[in-house]
């Protein structure tokens, strides 16, 4: 009966959460506002349905959480994409964490009466940006921007937490600590950091072969496959004290850019258990604060968080931008989507396992921060892109009756061709075209209906057209098909 009672209330939150989700497309509202909402309303001060006051839990479940959304972020990331943008990503994601720690720490110390390492502590653990709050907006607002923005933003999200945990742990241990050793502050970075991505690159090359290797005789055993290995990945790089959210990051990105087997279906199944985990993890953070612990801190919250978002955020972008070709629209772009997640709440957590001086203070004031970022920025990131003129047209991926599931070594690959007015295409039949041989229009997307084409198929502005070519003359058609017409 008790269990019946758990898989009930369990069932209810889940199915209630992801009908929350439409309301975060339609209105603009980050999903996981709505998740946090969800779980603060059914806990101890609210509806009081659940009470739940585990950090220690509650550390472990959402380290568990943000290893497979980083992965499923990474499994979504092409190398291809993100290679011109890694400096600028990686020097945010480093220098820019720094700056946003200091200078957060310092406003703090005024502010709080704190001292120094214990606003740089708080500082640091709100001075990343988190990935599962990025990859959820833009996946939500369906946002496309200029400069490989994206691109830029995710990268950065995505390899800016080892630099963040590495600041938290390193700071509670010189504070729990009589002797602070600095020089081992320092190499905890370069551990993290190194072994990280080596971690990262080597699994990610060795689960590419695995993967297309092992031949596995049902498909459905490919992803339990997977989540045993980006298990064992976190597990392993984090015992040799390198950043597990790297490696799983990474192993992502490589395997993506590398090609295996299953490539699609494995990849839609990490995206659903992406979108669970941050159900779970929303959900569990939002049972785990009290809000009316929340109502105190209220005021110095919102000051530390205006302080993050209009001071520390811009001046850590401009900064650690200062020597790309990224333009003053851009910069003040990638400022806005500093958003804040799970991943500071959860590293507030660490002080109070550590049972520091005014912990609790600090995770108050850090969810407050995590709201207060999300619900400013998060609401308005597609009303800035368009006031900074840096958004681009956002073309939905078109979901064809058919699919092409391509083995690694297929040399056939497909690819959508959208019609645009000024293309020579236009108005000519498909026979005309004088496509290469190994290049075919096998459907045609036509006001959300679909054709068959015939040699006879004349081509209308906003077609999209299916191709299915050899990868060696795509190149050679796509050329043929977006030619503009001569200017009259």
């Amino acid at each position: 009966m008790v269990t019946d009672i758990y898989l009930l209330v369990g069932a209810v939150l889940l199915v209630v959460s992801v009908l929350a989700s439409k309301l975060s497309i339609r209105y603009g509202i980050p999903s996981l506002l709505l998740f946090l909402g969800i779980g603060m309303a059914i806990g101890s001060d609210g509806l009081n349905w659940i009470f739940f006051d585990d950090y220690q839990l509650a550390q472990s479940l959402g380290i568990v959480a943000l290893a497979y959304i980083l992965f499923s972020g990474g499994l979504d990331t092409n190398w291809k994409k993100i290679r011109p943008v890694l400096y600028p990503a990686l020097s945010m994601a480093t220098f820019g964490v720094l700056i946003s720690a200091v200078v957060v720490g310092l406003f703090s110390v005024w502010l709080l009466n704190f001292s120094w390492i214990e606003g740089v502590l708080l500082g640091a653990i709100i001075s990343s940006t988190d990935a599962a709050a990025v990859f959820s907006v833009l996946k939500s607002n369906g946002m496309a921007f200029k400069y490989r923005l994206k691109e830029l933003i995710e990268l950065e999200s995505g390899t800016n937490d080892p630099m963040a945990i590495f600041l938290t742990i390193g700071l509670i241990s010189v504070m729990g600590s009589e002797q602070s050793d600095w020089f081992d502050f320092f190499l905890l970075f370069i551990t993290q950091m190194s072994f990280g991505l080596l971690s990262g690159f080597l699994f990610g090359k060795i689960f590419t072969w695995i993967v297309n290797k092992i031949d596995l005789v049902y498909e459905g055993l490919y992803p339990v496959l997977m989540i045993g290995l980006i298990s064992f990945v976190y597990a392993i790089t984090d015992m040799v004290n390198g950043s597990g959210f790297l490696a799983v990051y990474i192993v992502g990105v490589v395997m993506s850019s590398s090609g295996f087997v299953h490539q699609r279906s494995l990849t839609n199944f990490f995206d659903g258990i992406g979108w669970l985990m941050q159900i779970v993890m929303f959900l569990m953070l939002g049972l785990l604060v009290f809000p009316s612990q929340l109502i105190p801190v209220a005021g110095v919250s919102i000051l530390i968080a205006l302080a993050l978002i209009l001071v520390a955020r811009p001046l850590s972008v401009f900064i650690s931008l200062l020597f790309t070709k990224y333009n003053r629209r851009a910069k003040l772009m990638v400022s806005w989507i500093g958003l804040r997640g799970a991943v500071p709440i959860i590293l507030a957590t660490f002080p109070l396992v550590a049972g520091l001086n005014n912990a609790d203070v600090v995770f108050s004031i850090v969810f407050f921060v995590v709201i207060t970022s999300v619900l400013i920025q998060g609401t308005t990131i597609p009303v800035v892109a368009k006031w900074l003129h840096v958004n681009s047209l956002f073309f939905k991926q078109t979901r064809y009756p058919i699919q092409f599931e391509p083995d690694v070594d297929t040399k056939s690959a497909l690819k959508e061709i959208v019609v645009e007015e000024d293309f020579k295409i236009v108005g000519q039949k498909i026979v005309d075209l004088h496509l290469p041989d190994n290049v075919l229009i096998v459907l045609i997307n036509r006001e959300g209906k679909f054709i068959v084409p015939k040699g006879t198929t004349v081509i209308q502005p906003e077609d999209k057209l299916l191709l299915l070519a050899s990868k060696t003359e795509l190149d050679n058609a796509k050329k043929i098909l977006k030619q503009i017409k001569p200017k009259e």
